[in-house]
């Protein structure tokens, strides 16, 4: 009996603490990722399937950046990174309210393009793009 009990509080430890559907976005991403100027794209939502969210901001230009990544929710989220149609970068985030950054190397300007998925939908993600000081 104990150790059924056990296994239920631990299963309950590791459920999201409310609904992903009902989840306040906004409210969650001014805790998940710093405040950060000079942003150049960024983006925060859910994903409900495994299809991906893309959005995409042109005239982007050559440098490098630093892209912040969370998610929350259970599983991974992979952010893809491409200009003018050719992948740039590929990163990846747990989703447990942690936050990962990467580095971003732009070589020309152009149409940037991330892309958000994940096979362990439902989950909350956000990001933001800035330029590396």
């Amino acid at each position: 009996m104990a150790a059924g009990a056990a296994v239920v509080l631990a299963a309950a430890a590791c459920s999201p603490a409310g609904s992903i559907e009902s989840a306040d976005v906004p409210a969650w991403k001014a805790t998940a990722l710093p405040s950060a100027g000079g942003v150049v794209l960024e983006d925060a939502g859910r994903i409900l399937n495994r299809d991906p969210i893309t959005k995409t901001a042109a005239g982007i230009g050559a440098g490098t950046y630093v892209l912040t990544i969370s998610c929350d929710g259970g599983g991974k989220a992979f952010f893809q990174v491409s200009l003018d149609g050719a992948r740039l970068s590929e990163a990846g985030a747990a989703c447990n309210s942690s936050r990962e950054t990467a580095r971003i190397k732009v070589p020309a300007a152009g149409t940037l393009e991330i892309s958000t998925s994940s096979v362990d939908a439902p989950l909350i993600y956000a990001y933001q793009l800035v330029p590396a000081e």
